[in-house]
């Protein structure tokens, strides 16, 4: 006989956003009952910025592998399944354990027993893009989830994909004495961001002895006697002791019965909200979304983001979510640091673009610092006079480069950012020049 409970919010997916909103929800005295099947706390902790950069953090002290791990696993321990559902049911969140499966409106089935619902926060998250590479499945292969709970240290690996979390890891395993090769079928490292975050950070890798391999696309992957082989369309070959994916990740949409509620994503494509983070306004009521299963919110702070947006609009307090200034860093050393639009998405969209860079070697901290190469660039709409993007490569980019996200997602005019008096010797002194520059090209005078 199946048993049949009710909760006001029903939380689907137990990750960053799931648990974010699950506990405020409950201290905010609603009946909140959060459904997982794996990790509560989930993945997103692991494969993004803590511990690759707790091991950057020890490579740069000098510090044995083993050390190295020992601090990583210490510094993520009070992100583990334990602690989360511990600190869930503190809050008064009903922690479920199992598969739930939506069978419709207000309906949830959890491993035979029937649940009902007022709301639905769906937080699924993403899992790793696994590449259709012949071999790949028949060899030892690490997706980043995997390379950054484990304590091995490979003396050869071959990274498939250069975008953020590829290269973070490259350095990590480079930094500790690993051969390490990323393939990337593009040009270049980061291809979604400013070209010269990519070169900064290229060479940034090259000087730490990775081979890039540009343009270059895997055709099969098979066991040799010296390890993994994989072939490249091209005809080279890369030999390595072990494969990290690092391809990406998807919405994880499928098998939870959203098709109940009229809601189709076409494969590989995030669960369509609206800027209250619901599903839109033709779509089922009471059903929202947050996290990586939106495909929009694709960092954890930018999870979080849109999970206090779902927990304000489900306290009657409405929220919209506004994404021109969710910051995008890559934690490799150089940081690299982006928000707002890129230039290609700037003109994409109309926008007549001014843009204006620095190079930190320039400033005064870097000189004190003998600091490697580094840059910041700046993007202004010239109809609108203020920022619509940014990016940086520079040590700590993600930390002085916090005004520029305000000014972005504030609309600060370009005449009152130039005004800004930045302490000396800084980086943050680097955005004073092109915000003079951008000033200038606008008024035509002198600031």
């Amino acid at each position: 006989m199946t048993q049949r409970r009710h909760h006001d919010v029903v939380v689907l997916g137990g990750g960053s956003a799931g648990g974010l909103v699950a506990g405020e929800l409950a201290r905010a005295g609603r009946d909140v009952a959060l459904v997982e099947n794996r990790l509560v706390g989930g993945e997103s902790p692991y494969f993004a910025c803590v511990p690759s950069k707790s091991l950057l953090a020890s490579a740069r002290r000098g510090e044995t592998w083993e050390l190295a791990v020992a601090r990583r696993d210490e510094v993520t321990g009070h992100l583990d399944d334990d602690a989360g559902v511990a600190g869930l049911a503190a809050d008064g969140v009903r922690v479920v354990r199992g598969w739930g499966q939506v069978t419709g409106p207000g309906r949830l089935e959890i491993d035979g027993a029937e649940w009902t619902y007022g709301d639905l926060v769906v937080t699924t998250g993403s899992e790793p893009a696994i590449p259709d590479v012949d071999g790949l499945a028949d060899v030892p292969a690490w997706t980043p989830d995997e390379a950054l709970t484990l304590p091995d240290l490979p003396r050869r690996l071959v990274v498939l994909g250069g975008g953020p979390v590829g290269c973070e890891l490259a350095q990590v395993y480079a930094a500790f004495g690993s051969h390490v090769t990323i393939v990337e079928p593009a040009g270049g490292l980061l291809i979604h961001e400013a070209p010269f975050t990519g070169e900064i950070l290229a060479d940034a890798l090259r000087r730490m002895g990775v081979d890039l391999r540009f343009g270059a696309r895997p055709a099969r992957i098979e066991r040799c006697e010296t390890g993994v082989r994989t072939w490249l369309l091209d005809g080279g070959r890369v030999d390595a002791d072990r494969v990290l994916v690092a391809a990406g990740r998807r919405p994880r949409v499928a098998g939870f019965g959203l098709e109940t509620l009229g809601i189709e994503v076409p494969p590989g494509h995030g669960l369509p909200v609206d800027d209250a983070c619901r599903v839109p306004a033709d779509g089922p009521a009471g059903v929202w979304a947050a996290g990586d299963v939106t495909g929009v919110a694709r960092t954890a702070h930018a999870a979080r983001y849109q999970a206090r947006v779902v927990v304000a609009n489900l306290l009657g307090r409405p929220r919209a979510a506004d994404y021109r200034a969710i910051p995008r860093v890559v934690y490799t050393v150089p940081t690299v640091y982006a928000v707002g639009l890129t230039p290609n998405e700037a003109r994409a969209g109309g926008i007549d673009l001014l843009c204006a860079g620095y190079d930190l070697a320039a400033t005064a901290r870097a000189v004190v610092d003998d600091n490697e190469r580094g840059r910041v660039e700046l993007y202004a709409d010239r109809a609108a006079g203020v920022l619509v993007g940014a990016a940086a490569a520079g040590p700590d980019a993600e930390e002085w480069m916090s005004e520029i996200a305000l000014a972005i997602r504030s609309g600060t005019p370009l005449s009152l950012l130039t005004d800004v008096v930045h302490a000396f010797p800084t980086y943050g002194e680097a955005i004073e020049a092109p915000l003079r520059d951008l000033a200038e090209r606008l008024e035509g005078t002198h600031v």
